[in-house]
């Protein structure tokens, strides 16, 4: 039996209630970004549900061009699913969301962030700039390059939020903006 035999019993679980929905808008009108961690996941932490938000994960939950083309995807699939309404109630707001106890952390060691690209082959740079070791601070730095892409002027709204691992408590650090016309 392998280690997923667990997970597939439980999708029979899920499958037999299961009702398919039409793509359509998320239900809560946000898009979720965070780290992979399997202490973060934001269907528990914030109590989602299948078809609330879409969920962009990556090592820290950093911003990086990937999520930023992913966000403009999603924000235009948005306009078009809702009739080319540009309306800012139909905006997706961005939730970036950092935690405590990142794993990310130890990258901040350049003999140990050396290593890890040798064994990944992720460059050194990459793997530096997914680094987390204050959450509070990255979490700004990554609200304002998504408020600095030009590409998702008018088309969403970037908040920040810091997950805490030892209380399950999340903060808001930086509250709903909208990126200004360059």
């Amino acid at each position: 039996m392998t280690r997923i035999a667990a997970l597939l019993d439980r999708n029979e679980e899920f499958a037999r209630t299961y009702a398919p929905a039409t793509l359509g808008l998320p239900a809560t009108r946000s898009i979720v970004v965070t780290c992979l961690d399997h202490r973060v996941d934001p269907a528990i932490v914030l109590g989602l549900r299948l078809g609330d938000a879409p969920v962009i994960r990556n090592a820290g939950g950093r911003v990086n061009q990937a999520v930023i083309d992913d966000i403009a995807y999603l924000a235009y699939l948005v306009q078009q699913i809702s009739g080319g309404q540009g309306t800012a109630g139909l905006r997706p707001e961005v939730a970036v969301i950092h935690h405590t106890q990142c794993g990310t952390g130890l990258l901040a060691d350049p003999a140990f962030r050396h290593r890890a690209a040798e064994a990944t082959h992720i460059a050194e740079a990459a793997l530096e700039a997914s680094v987390v070791t204050d959450p509070h601070l990255t979490v700004r730095t990554d609200v304002e390059r998504l408020l600095t892409a030009p590409v998702l002027t008018g088309k969403v709204s970037v908040s920040g939020h810091v997950y805490d691992v030892a209380t399950g408590r999340v903060t808001t650090v930086v509250d709903s903006r909208e990126p200004e016309d360059s």
